[in-house]
Parts: structure tokens; sequence; C-alpha cells
């Protein structure tokens, strides 16, 4: 079973999130991090940047980029990386990659995004958000418990969530190059985040539902080593939530 922390707020996950962060790349400076994009690990880059770490040695992969979008598009999630991660960070640069930046064809992109992995020594630890309709990464329902690192198309879902990022709707691309589910559970740590009501469902599904590939996030489940970190929203539709809240309260001291 996930850890599952259920906090007042995002600010409070963030909080946690970094810790978990900063306890990783004290511990190892080169450590590899899994770079998620989107509003909800915001917090989790505004409280590490509190920290004042040096994180110039540590190395990033992000989970996934949009296709098609020109070089420069500000909502490229190589744009997104360097503005809200690399600089707030103090990363340096050519160690943070993004799916499909190596300069080759779209086609092999994902395969050598799996090498440019595995040559690092593989991710320690992840930082995942959780859509609506379940994804992680952008590895929609359906998705392949196996999967790798490939390209998608997106839902419609998927992309309406998107728009607000957009000047209208249509700007948003179909499809992607994501990290599969395979690859994330390759990560030595998961740490998933969610906030708001809208999101309770798919925590739900992802925590205490089948696994199953129409519910990509339950894909967790089948991880050693995941910590959930939900605001009070987000945990509405738990049916164990008193039991994870004890759990969490009780934790022994090498469990901390």
């Amino acid at each position: 079973m996930a850890e599952i922390a259920i906090v007042p707020d995002a600010e409070a996950a963030g909080e946690l999130a970094a810790e978990q962060i900063a306890r990783l790349v004290t511990r190892r400076a080169d450590a590899v991090l899994g770079l998620a994009t989107g509003s909800t690990p915001l917090t989790t880059w505004t409280a590490l940047a509190r920290r004042s770490l040096d994180l110039s040695a540590a190395r990033g992969f992000a989970l996934d980029e949009y296709v098609g979008l020109p070089d420069g598009h500000p909502e490229s999630y190589r744009a997104v990386i360097t503005r809200e991660v690399v600089e707030p960070l103090g990363l340096t640069p050519e160690l943070v990659h993004v799916p499909g930046d190596d300069g080759g064809p779209l086609e092999g992109a994902g395969a050598r995004y799996e090498a440019a992995i595995a040559a690092a020594g593989g991710v320690d630890l992840q930082i995942l958000g959780i859509g609506r309709t379940g994804h992680i990464g952008f590895n929609e329902p359906g998705s392949s418990l196996a999967s790798r690192t490939r390209i998608k198309t997106l839902t419609e879902a998927t992309r309406a969530d998107n728009a607000r990022f957009f000047d209208s709707p249509d700007q948003v691309p179909r499809h992607c190059l994501t990290q599969g589910l395979g690859t994330i559970l390759d990560a030595r740590q998961l740490v998933l985040l969610a906030f708001g009501e809208a999101k309770a469902e798919a925590v739900a599904e992802a925590v205490e539902g089948p696994v199953s590939a129409s519910s990509p996030g339950s894909a967790i489940q089948l991880h050693p080593k995941v910590l959930v970190i939900v605001d009070e929203a987000a945990a509405s539709r738990l049916q164990h939530a008193d039991y994870y809240r004890f759990a969490w309260d009780n934790r022994l001291p090498f469990e901390v």
C-alpha cells in the first residue's frame, strides 16, 4: 500500500514533497529527478527553492512533452520546465532532459529517451500529478501497464483541461511524447500529488481501486515506495481516509 498523507492545502503538500527531494539531494548531489509540469507541482518547486540547496549537479527527466509545438513556444514543456523548475531551483540546463529534445527524428524519440534515462542510472524520485481521467504523465486510459516512452493521442478531456494554458482550445496539441507507465514504475520512489474535488475520483481509483489500464494512476499500487500527498478535497472519496491519517500520524521514527 502507498503511504497516504492528507494535508490541509497545496502549500503543505509542497513542503512535504520538497522535503522528500531535499533529503535525496542532500544524500546524493547528482540524484536523478523525474519532473512533472502543470499547476500541481508548483508549490513543491516553490518550497524547494526556499531551501536554497545546491542543485547544480542534480539531473532531471521530464515526464512528457507536446508534439507539434514550434521551438520556443511558451507552453512547450521544455519552456515550462525551464521557467518553473530549472531557473528557480538553479538546475544546470544541460542536465535536464525533455522527451524528444535530443535533436533526432520524432520516430524513435521514445526509445532514445528510455536509453538516456538508463544511461543516467534511472530516476531516483519521480514527482507525479494525476489528471481527471486518471492519467499520470500523459498515459491516458487504456495505456499498457508495461508501456514505455512513446507517442500518445490525448483525450478531449485532457485537452480541455490544458486549454487554460493556451489562447484557444484549438491550439492544444493532439499528440504528446510521454514516459510510459512501465517507465514511471522503474523510478526508485514515486511522489504523487493531487488537490481539489475534481481529482477526488481519480485519486480514489488510483489508491483503492483495482489495478487496471482503464485507470492508469492505479499502476502506482504496483510500486514498492509511493507517497501520495493530497488535500482534504482530493481525499474526499477515499474509503479508508481515517486509517491513512492514523497511520501517517503514527509512523515509526525510521519511517519519518
